[in-house]
């Protein structure tokens, strides 16, 4: 077995491989040259100084798995089973592919010694002296690791503004109704939030929005999304969707033979759903690899269809989402959203639960999961009743 790429997917595959019986060799490639590392502690605790690392708790020679780090994959052949690498080839019986996403850049700023990006290990290190110094911070994009960086940034005393393109913080994610009230976090918080204005250059002295203006900056910190790192597999047969991600079945198996993907590079086939999902998220990376780990070991997995789960901590919230919301999907409030605690609840036209959206309200997230996952058909009325248990707000 050889699993490519050592994030969360990679590595709970090795683990998931071992428990499942898997007594064959197994190999995993890194591309980074740090033992394997957790990755949501980099925009909290080790961008903040408080942790050196994240790496995680695997003894993997006691686990008998070949770790090669500082190894990056740059192609795949399948009709060899051999796996290139700028170490040379790597044949392979069964290959899984956990190569994860990388992080969009603003164009032409690539190089630029100001600006950074937030994934990996050395991104969090090279950023930390400009928290250690408190500067003056720009942040590009206000989705979720722009406000977890400006709440990290404004935490170590740096003057922070947050420049979003749309017109309210996480347009990407969630409609004007849930997020309308998160705008006001930033003020709250000492961050000045702009939005409905792009970026057009980053200058020397800061960066120059697209209307003339200019905000100085120290730093330039881009948090604008994401794609699925999968750019290596570019004539391997392997097909991928629209957004690069490996298509895969209910199973994480790709469109050739003995090609499994896991984790934010591969978009899977969801029945409660109906239609593919893409999840870039922690819990995704740690619930798909025991699909694979079964598949590969020749027992009857169940079909993948998790309910998607996320957290974020910013401005003082512990914010929690779970499930997948359409447009035509009926948004209930729990609670006053400009409160300390509230949720915000999806139903679907047929009236089951879809998706949970908390703020400081755990339990609901916890019950609306688990409804979720039954497909149990509720009450609006209920629903929107916050005195009322989610798990008691069924028809």
């Amino acid at each position: 077995m050889v699993i490519a790429g050592a994030g969360m997917a990679g590595v709970q595959t090795a683990v998931a491989l071992r428990e499942q019986g898997y007594a064959g060799p197994v190999t995993l490639l890194g591309a980074e040259p740090h033992p394997p590392y957790d990755r949501p502690p980099l925009s909290k605790a080790v961008l903040l100084g408080t942790a050196e690392g994240s790496a995680f708790d695997v003894d993997f020679p006691e686990l008998g798995v070949e770790l090669r780090l500082g190894v990056a994959v740059t192609g795949v052949r399948p009709a060899a089973h051999l796996v290139d690498t700028d170490a040379g080839p790597v044949p392979y019986t069964a290959l899984v592919l956990a190569t994860g996403a990388e992080p969009l850049a603003l164009p032409g700023t690539r190089d630029h010694p100001a600006v950074h990006l937030l994934r990996t290990l050395d991104d969090a290190t090279r950023l930390r002296p400009v928290l250690d110094d408190r500067r003056t911070v720009v942040v590009v994009g206000a989705g979720w690791i722009g406000a977890e960086f400006a709440t990290a940034a404004r935490q170590a005393g740096c003057h922070v503004t947050v420049v979003e393109a749309a017109g309210r913080p996480l347009a990407g994610a969630l409609p004007a109704e849930a997020a309308e009230p998160m705008a006001a976090w930033y003020a709250e918080a000492g961050v000045e939030l702009r939005t409905g204005v792009a970026v057009s250059r980053v200058e020397d002295p800061g960066v120059r929005l697209a209307d003339g203006t200019l905000l100085p900056a120290d730093a330039v910190v881009v948090g604008i999304g994401a794609r699925p790192a999968t750019g290596f597999l570019a004539g391997s047969g392997i097909a991928l969707d629209a957004h690069g991600a490996v298509l895969a079945d209910g199973l994480l198996r790709a469109s050739v033979p003995d090609v499994h993907a896991v984790g934010d590079c591969v978009s899977f086939p969801s029945a409660r759903y109906g239609r593919r999902l893409l999840v870039h998220h922690w819990d995704n990376a740690l619930q798909g690899p025991r699909t694979v780990a079964a598949s590969l070991t020749g027992e009857e997995p169940a079909v993948y269809d998790p309910v998607p789960y996320f957290w974020s901590e910013q401005f003082g919230r512990f914010v929690q989402y779970a499930g997948h919301h359409e447009a035509e999907d009926r948004l209930v409030h729990r609670g006053d959203p400009h409160g300390p605690a509230w949720s915000i609840c999806w139903v679907s036209p047929g009236g089951v639960l879809r998706a949970v959206l908390t703020v400081g309200r755990p339990r609901d997230l916890t019950q609306g999961r688990r409804l979720i996952a039954s497909g149990a058909p509720v009450s609006p009325g209920l629903v929107a009743d916050p005195a009322v248990p989610l798990k008691s707000a069924t028809a």
